[in-house]
């Protein structure tokens, strides 16, 4: 609320210009703060896995959900390992090629080059940081699954970081579409779960360690609230 003086000698639509500026001033300030605590939050689990303090956790979770007896073997019925493969797909390198090409394609048809370059930056240079960070901590794979073979390293989750790069990204982009808060809510909401069961299907699978996928939860969503702090910038300015 702006103090009485300024409400008195200034215009309506100036009034309305100061709110928005000092609103805008806000969200960036919380958005950079917010990406902050979740860069510490990476760093907090990646020192912890370094040092193998995470360890015994991982497996206890990962032990949970396999077979009694038959630990390559993820507890449940065909129809529901089917599921957990069909859902961890979602997170997959073709899947979100094909998805974010879509939404690149549309944004420059739509004549939103900013935007695409965006959406485009930050799904391509997220996938480059999880390639670095698996190389850099070359974290072995847990001895587990014989559902689904995996090559590169374990830590961090590349589906899990990757998801919340991409359907993060793309959910702030179409909140922006909309006044409505529910529909903000509904896509906010989407984008979220989506990311969340990308995760909890590359434990569940065995292919992951947990700490593995919160700490690609947490660089992922670092990454997407980054571009969208980013965004909010260039729109002002008029950039996108």
């Amino acid at each position: 609320m702006l103090p009485k003086f300024f409400q008195q000698h200034l215009s309506p639509s100036r009034l309305r210009q100061i709110r928005d500026f000092l609103f805008a001033e806000q969200t960036v300030l919380l958005g950079i703060g917010l990406v902050a605590a979740l860069v510490f939050a990476f760093i907090e689990i990646a020192d912890e896995v370094s040092a193998g303090e995470t360890h015994e956790i991982d497996i206890a979770i990962l032990e949970m959900f396999r077979a009694p007896g038959d630990p390559s073997q993820m507890i449940g019925p065909f129809w529901f390992q089917e599921a957990v493969r069909d859902v961890t797909a979602l997170g997959s390198f073709s899947v979100l090629t094909l998805m974010v090409s879509s939404v690149v394609i549309y944004l420059l048809l739509a004549r939103r080059a900013g935007a695409a370059v965006l959406v485009a930056g930050a799904v391509i240079s997220g996938s480059l940081l999880t390639d670095l960070l698996k190389t850099f901590f070359d974290r072995p794979r847990p001895e587990f699954s014989a559902v689904a073979q995996e090559l590169s390293a374990s830590f961090p989750s590349g589906h899990s970081m990757i998801s919340a790069v991409t359907y993060l990204t793309l959910g702030a982009l179409l909140a922006r579409l909309t006044d409505r808060r529910r529909e903000k809510v509904f896509f906010f909401g989407v984008a979220i779960v989506l990311t969340a069961l990308v995760g909890v299907s590359r434990v569940l699978l065995g292919v992951h360690y947990p700490s593995d996928v919160v700490a690609g939860w947490a660089l992922g969503a670092a990454w997407a609230l980054s571009a969208a702090t980013l965004a909010s910038v260039l729109r002002r300015r008029g950039a996108i």
